[in-house]
């Protein structure tokens, strides 16, 4: 009876150590140690061995896994940058974004340039115009606007005028001769009209085409992102976000140049309007001093 209860409580005490092995290698983090049951009279007791603990085999990957992508995003912030992007950009998108920077640079030349010249010649007509509109008769404005200089065009419009009127002296139809001369007035001003609105039409395709060209680049570099995401296969945002920026560089580059391309368009065709409009009241005084003239000359002569 005696050894039976020995081997019972032998028995226990093994099948306790077992366990407690078995507790331990489930759960490494734990280091309370299981003790054996309590031994009888005789018995030695027994402690369970502790295996070494794998925390620190684990732990230290997942702390390095976590700290390298902090250092990395460090890295990627600092080099997100345009003249970055612009490098790691692809050979079309560069070209995109080049060819968006000359229309920028061509936008603003025609704007100081134009812009200056619009000006300038705004306040010499108007200048010109109060010079001239005390005159009583033809010859009269003729001599004033002959001190305007040569490249003064109420000097050509009243030249002009009296010029087809010595042209047709001899002509008895006066309304002919009105017609003749109002209809050479109009193509003047037309002319001088059309020659002020030289560059609008770079302005105007500037201003359409860049967004669309912008867009082409971003659709380019998006592609490309795309496709290197299927050869990386991985969505990290770090390996995505680059090509997706640089893409998004090329719009942004579209935008700066058909935005400030489109506000000085406009700008300047309402100067060009009022500058058109100027000169045609310039042209409106001078047929007026033209059929005065006519109806004076033919109340004498009859």
């Amino acid at each position: 009876m005696r050894n039976l209860t020995v081997s019972v409580l032998l028995a226990l005490c093994l099948t306790g150590s077992a366990f407690a092995d078995n507790t331990a290698a489930v759960t490494p983090a734990t280091t309370t140690p299981v003790t054996a049951p309590a031994a009888t009279a005789g018995q030695p007791a027994q402690t369970p061995e502790q295996p070494a603990a794998p925390v620190s085999a684990t732990e230290v990957p997942v702390q390095e896994i976590s700290a390298a992508p902090a250092d990395g995003n460090r890295g990627f912030a600092a080099e997100l940058s345009v003249i970055s992007m612009y490098q790691g950009a692809d050979v079309i998108v560069k070209s995109v974004m080049i060819g968006l920077i000359i229309a920028s640079v061509i936008t603003w030349s025609i704007f100081f340039a134009k812009g200056a010249d619009l000006i300038a010649s705004r306040r010499r007509i108007r200048r010109e115009a109060a010079a001239i509109k005390d005159a009583r008769s033809l010859d009269e404005a003729a001599a004033i606007a002959d001190k305007f200089g040569k490249k003064s065009v109420t000097r050509m419009l009243v030249l002009d005028a009296v010029n087809e009127r010595i042209a047709s002296e001899k002509s008895r139809d006066l309304s002919g001769i009105k017609d003749r001369v109002t209809f050479r007035q109009e193509r003047i001003v037309a002319g001088v009209a059309r020659h002020m609105g030289r560059g609008n039409g770079y302005l105007a395709t500037i201003g359409a085409i860049s967004p669309f060209v912008g867009l082409f680049g971003t659709v380019w570099g998006i592609m490309n992102s795309f496709i290197g995401i299927a050869h990386s296969q991985t969505t990290n945002l770090a390996v995505v976000a680059p090509g997706i920026a640089e893409a998004l560089l090329a719009t942004a580059l579209g935008l700066v140049a058909a935005i400030p391309a489109v506000v000085i368009y406009n700008i300047f065709a309402r100067m060009i309007s009022a500058y058109r409009g100027d000169l045609g009241d310039t042209a409106a005084h001078t047929i007026l001093w033209l059929g005065r003239d006519l109806d004076l000359a033919d109340s004498k002569a009859g």
